[in-house]
């Protein structure tokens, strides 16, 4: 242990100007200082270890002194890295410039620490000289770029030109590093763009570093990963400015994802027969898996040009009348690459010959694995037969179910279930499409394939693990809210076998619309004071019984009204924030107005309705009904000044663009 600690000092005296660590409790003081840290400031190591009165502090420079112990004040309160600069007078009399790190832990006895990383920038005030050195002999890739929506690059090191491949420009040629240099987004693969520039947005808003990993598309259509930090800094024209430092983690992503490969290859393999491999960067097909007694297994794994292999492979097997259907479906995809109809994977059905000469009816998929691989996967299938019988069947369920409904004014829908854990429905009246948080529109394309349950039932209400236990016990009971009455009503499933021994079940499901569950307010305290915590994670009570939001997406609303302030938020606004990632259309905005409902239903719940007022579609937050800890802390009066204590609305996180406000609040 001993050892490993020499070694750490070690790295650290090598690898960084300085490295110290304060107890942050009064007296603040050090407890381990580095040997490059002494020779920066001319004195021994003792000398700052054994001196309780904290002698670094006495050698802050007298102009800088009140803005380092309030550095250090600032770390002890927010418990956060934070970052300063500031002059030090050396034991010679020198005065030099610094910048200080400090990232706040806590030892095994809860005393709160700081690691301090000290940089010398005094030349960089001046040149930036040191700072460009230390930036070409690290091991590490170093951008630095503009805070503008279309970031440009002000400073990039020799191993970041290394990483993204740039090639030496010669005259007359393209000099793609000037163009990446005018635009950032350019070393961006386009997928990737969205979620770069909202990492941007979360650091600059709340002047916070975030790390993680990222795909960067080099000048030559390589991609390469990397894994780094963002972070907001300081040019030395006082300008705000980011800047990445990464390491190249390639090699290791790619034995990641071929590990990963390999273990998803293992479960194809128990639905297809015979898998290929598509790489359309080398233009190449392989055969992954097939069957022992199969045609291809001679050729497994042996990578072969694709319109050669595909053209052999038509005239020997498939059937002439369709070969020209299949020839175009792979060409089709070769060249645009597409997710196929509504995110299912692109489907051909075709006839081909078997290993025993015999034909037989097939059914393959191509499945996306990166931008340049993808996984085309066939199996055998059994031929409908008789299709005219199959829809008499499905017309003679659809008349049975029309019955029902009629008969007993009931809810109704029938289901084919795979053992595998795939939906696709049969029937259903609309409100059973409501309980499973869709519109009629929405459901139509589901009724026409399989689905993973857990995707079809994404947007309901009720958990996942709730349908589990549905299939597993042949029935099962839910709640339910009804948007039509606006009440809350019981639901009966019941799961039975469609034919005994396959590996489909039928289910149907039935509950009342006349009906109506009466909410249980027995519970709650007379005094109905709401109070609202948005510092930490976001809670809701009344008196002191926390609201039970059913849905996810009604309290992020909720939170969105709180964040807002009273101010009015429109329909459009809301989709913005609920669904990032999709535009306001017709689709977004009915999926919007069920989240408005179950909202308003929760709040009439538990008698407190009147917190939110709603105008030509436009909600807001009423202020003075609520109690709630931003608003206190927006007061300024003296007894809130210590809510805030670094978080807000943890469970959001578009939440940060007030966090920045608040931790730019000097208050």
């Amino acid at each position: 242990m001993n050892n490993a600690l020499n070694n750490m000092e070690k790295i650290l005296d090598h690898q960084i100007c300085g490295f110290h660590q304060y107890i942050l409790t009064s007296p603040v003081h050090l407890n381990y200082v580095s040997c490059n840290l002494c020779a920066m400031l001319g004195i021994q190591q003792n000398e700052l270890l054994n001196d309780r009165t904290d002698l670094y502090a006495k050698m802050v420079h007298p102009a800088d002194l009140e803005k380092y112990l309030d550095f250090i004040q600032n770390i002890i309160l927010k418990e956060q890295a934070l970052t300063g600069e500031y002059r030090l007078i050396k034991k010679d009399g020198t005065v030099i410039w610094v910048r200080d790190t400090v990232t706040p832990g806590r030892l095994d006895d809860g005393t709160l620490i700081g690691h301090s990383v000290l940089t010398d920038i005094t030349d960089m005030k001046n040149r930036n000289t040191d700072l460009v050195f230390l930036n070409e002999t690290v091991p590490c890739g170093i951008l630095r770029y503009t805070c503008e929506k279309q970031p440009r690059i002000t400073y990039i090191n020799s191993k970041m030109l290394e990483i993204l491949r740039f090639p030496e420009a010669k005259e007359g040629e393209i000099d793609y590093l000037e163009m990446y240099k005018s635009n950032i987004f350019l070393m961006i693969p386009m997928e990737e763009r969205r979620r770069f520039s909202k990492y941007l947005n979360r650091v600059f808003s709340a002047d916070a570093p975030i790390a993680g990993d990222m795909t960067l598309l080099c000048c030559d259509g390589y991609r390469a990963h990397v894994f780094g930090w963002v972070t907001k800094c300081v040019n030395e024209h006082g300008e705000a400015e980011f800047q990445s430092v990464c390491m190249d983690i390639t090699e290791r992503y790619q034995a990641r994802k071929a590990n990963e490969n390999k273990r998803y290859l293992r479960a194809l393999t128990d639905v297809y027969d015979k898998i290929f491999e598509f790489n359309f960067d080398a233009g190449t097909v392989k055969c992954l898996y097939c069957e022992e007694t199969s045609y291809f297994k001679r050729f497994e794994n042996i990578a072969m040009q694709i319109e050669d292999a595909l053209e052999k492979w038509l005239i020997a097997s498939v059937n002439i009348e369709q070969q020209d259907i299949v020839r175009y479906f792979f060409r089709d995809y070769c060249q645009k690459r597409l997710d196929g109809i509504d995110g299912r994977p692109p489907q051909v059905i075709y006839k081909a010959r078997s290993t025993n000469n015999s034909i037989r009816q097939y059914t393959g998929i191509f499945i996306k694995v990166d931008e340049s691989v993808s996984l085309y996967c066939c199996r055998e299938t059994k031929e409908t037969g008789n299709s005219a019988a199959l829809k008499e069947e499905n017309n003679q369920l659809k008349e049975k179910m029309r019955n029902l409904v009629t008969k007993f004014s009931d809810g109704i829908a029938a289901f084919e279930v795979t053992a595998k854990g795939l939906v696709k429905p049969l029937y259903a009246t609309e409100n059973v499409c409501e309980f499973f948080g869709y519109t009629e529109e929405e459901w139509l394309p589901l009724m026409e394939c399989f689905t993973p349950l857990e995707s079809f039932v994404a947007y309901s209400e009720v958990p996942y693990e709730k349908y589990m236990e549905l299939l597993r016990a042949g029935e099962a009971e839910f709640a339910y809210f009804d948007y039509q009455s606006e009440k809350e009503c019981k639901i009966k499933a019941i799961c039975s076998e469609k034919e005994p021994n396959t590996n489909f079940s039928r289910y149907v499901m039935l509950y009342s619309v006349d009906g109506g569950l009466e909410p249980d307010r027995s519970t709650l305290a007379e005094k109905r004071t709401v109070s609202i915590r948005t510092f930490g994670y976001f809670d809701v009570f009344v008196g002191d019984t926390p609201i039970a939001f059913r849905n996810k997406k009604s309290k992020e609303l909720f939170a969105l009204l709180v964040d807002r302030k009273g101010g009015y938020v429109t329909s459009e606004e809301a989709v913005s924030f609920l669904w990032e990632d999709e535009p306001a259309n017709t689709l977004t905005l009915s999926r919007y107005r069920k989240v408005a409902l179950r909202l308003k239903s929760t709040l009439e719940e538990y008698g407190i309705s009147g917190i939110v007022e709603a105008v030509d579609g436009k909600r807001r937050i009423v202020m003075d009904k609520v109690e709630c800890d931003l608003y206190n802390y927006l007061s300024g009066k003296e007894e809130y000044s210590q809510l805030f204590k670094g978080s807000y609305l943890t469970n959001y996180s578009w939440g940060e663009t007030t966090l920045g406000e608040l931790m730019n609040d000097e208050r």
